[in-house]
């Protein structure tokens, strides 16, 4: 006799980096339904934004998420610029971008270490952190902080990266690429690894567009959706090239963020070769009037930020779409008829981001 049972993942487990719940209704050892339970780091950053001012407001959105907060704050500030009619100099871009960029490899390496410590492979978790500690090494050196770097402002940023820091920075992203080319192939080619991500937690492309998904989640699923091509900061410059694949697996998405982390790498490098002379922001007066949709791509896919200004300091609504939200239903849609054992792999597959997702 076939009994269903509903039993609880999270919020506190192992592989769960921040707390959320999945009620897995399951026959046997085998997932019929998934339901999510959010809500456990509901913090009201919504409404403290605009309880703030509005240039208070940009450390507020980089506090949104830590892994990818400098990018919180970049859409912050260019969703402002917008509303204010602001032009970033052509340096402010550039570093920007290298910022950007260094957040996207830092938080992919934590990501897939994250997976590879949910089936096991404690040695590869350490290893691709160790090598994230360089990533960490980079901002601090740049910014002063490894974690929330306070150099984004309305306007462009409020750090220059000097000649010597960057001849610095390009011998660590080499350090970082090297490392990478030598522990990623044991991610990719390990027998093991594959008999727990290929063929595990399939979306497919028609299913990945119809509930939404956004980031490394939909372009592992064939779908060519990257908001870096529409040129914001720096990125018409550098060649932009988004990585796609089709499985739609736990191994595909994997994929998409070991290409993306080398492009990265050759993005900021590049940045940092090309980036020319000048100021670092524009000054400006007055308050922002309007509403603006910003938009920018995180590590984990599109960020959106509805922001709406009445000419006074204090914003009228400040409301954030974060990429983990998008991806929730496309969740659900994998961890149904899948194994038990294979839930862990399958959540962390979307590197999900619960700071983000509940604000």
């Amino acid at each position: 006799m076939i009994r269903r049972n509903t039993i609880p993942f999270g919020p506190q487990h192992p592989v769960l980096p921040e707390p959320i719940q999945l009620r897995l209704v399951m026959e046997d050892e085998k997932i019929i339904e998934a339901l999510p339970a959010i809500g456990y780091i509901h913090r009201g950053l919504e409404k403290i934004a605009e309880k703030k001012d509005f240039i208070q407001d940009v450390y507020l959105a980089e506090r949104i998420c830590g892994i990818c907060s400098f990018m919180h704050s970049q859409n912050y500030c260019q969703g402002i610029e917008s509303l204010m009619n602001l032009t970033v100099p052509d340096r402010g871009r550039y570093l920007r971008t290298i910022w950007a960029e260094i957040h996207r490899v830092h938080s992919h390496l934590l990501a897939l270490g994250l997976l590879a410590d949910s089936f096991g492979f404690e040695n590869l978790f350490m290893q691709l952190w160790r090598t994230r500690e360089i990533i960490l090494d980079i901002m601090e050196q740049t910014a002063g902080g490894r974690v929330m770097l306070g150099t984004c402002c309305i306007g462009g940023v409020r750090k220059d990266i000097s000649s010597a820091q960057a001849t610095v920075v390009l011998r660590q992203l080499d350090q970082v690429q090297k490392e990478c080319d030598e522990i990623l192939p044991a991610l990719l080619n390990d027998y093991s690894v594959k008999q727990r991500t290929v063929g595990v937690g399939v979306l497919p492309r028609d299913k990945a567009h119809e509930l939404g998904a956004v980031g490394p989640v939909a372009r592992a699923s064939g779908i060519g959706m990257d908001y870096r091509e529409q040129g914001y900061a720096a990125y018409p410059d550098l060649g932009f090239k988004k990585v796609v694949e089709t499985a739609g697996d736990c191994y595909a998405r994997t994929l998409v963020r070991v290409k993306e982390i080398a492009e990265s790498i050759r993005m900021a490098r590049l940045a940092l070769e090309k980036a020319p002379q000048g100021p670092i922001a524009v000054p400006f007066k007055g308050n922002p009037t309007g509403e603006v949709l910003a938009r920018i791509e995180q590590p984990r896919g599109e960020l959106n930020f509805y922001i709406k200004g009445n000419g006074t300091r204090n914003l009228e609504r400040f409301r954030v779409r974060t990429p983990t939200f998008a991806n929730l239903p496309p969740l659900l849609h994998m961890l149904t008829g899948c194994q038990l054992a294979d839930v862990p792999v399958i959540a962390l597959s979307i590197d999900p981001c619960i700071s983000c997702t509940e604000r």
